[in-house]
C-alpha cells in the first residue's frame, strides 16, 4: 500500500476502541479541532484506498460479457477480501493522529 505499511494495518484493531476525548483535543487545543484534523486524514485515506482498489480491479476488467470469467476470478476476490478486512479510514486516521503521525497547523500560520 502506498500510504500505509501493511505490517500497520495488522497493529490496528478493526474494532471499535473507546478514546478519551478531552486527551485527543490537548493535541490542538481543541476537540473539535481534532476531529477535524481526524476527518480530512481519513478523507485523505480514504480516496487513497479508493483509487488503489480500483487500479488494482481495473487489470480484472471484463472485455466480454462472459459470466462464467466473472465468477471464476480468485484473485479478484482476494484483493476485495484484502480490503474488506482493512480497518476503517477513521480508525487509522485517529491512531495516526495517537501516535503523533499527521503534520497540522493553523490555516493563518504561514
Amino acid at each position: 500500500m502506498s500510504m500505509i505499511n501493511k505490517q500497520e494495518l495488522k497493529s490496528i484493531s478493526s474494532s471499535i476502541q473507546t478514546r478519551d476525548v478531552t486527551s485527543l483535543g490537548k493535541k490542538t487545543g481543541n476537540v473539535y479541532k481534532a476531529m477535524c484534523v481526524i476527518s480530512k486524514r481519513a478523507n485523505q485515506i480514504s480516496s487513497s484506498v479508493k483509487e488503489e482498489l480500483h487500479s488494482k480491479l481495473e487489470e480484472f476488467a471484463p472485455t466480454s460479457d462472459n459470466l462464467e470469467e466473472i465468477f471464476e476470478n480468485s484473485e479478484q476476490i482476494e484483493i476485495s477480501k484484502f480490503y474488506e478486512r482493512m480497518p476503517n479510514s477513521t480508525l487509522l486516521a485517529t491512531q495516526e493522529f495517537i501516535e503523533d503521525k499527521i503534520y497540522f497547523r493553523k490555516a493563518d500560520e504561514a
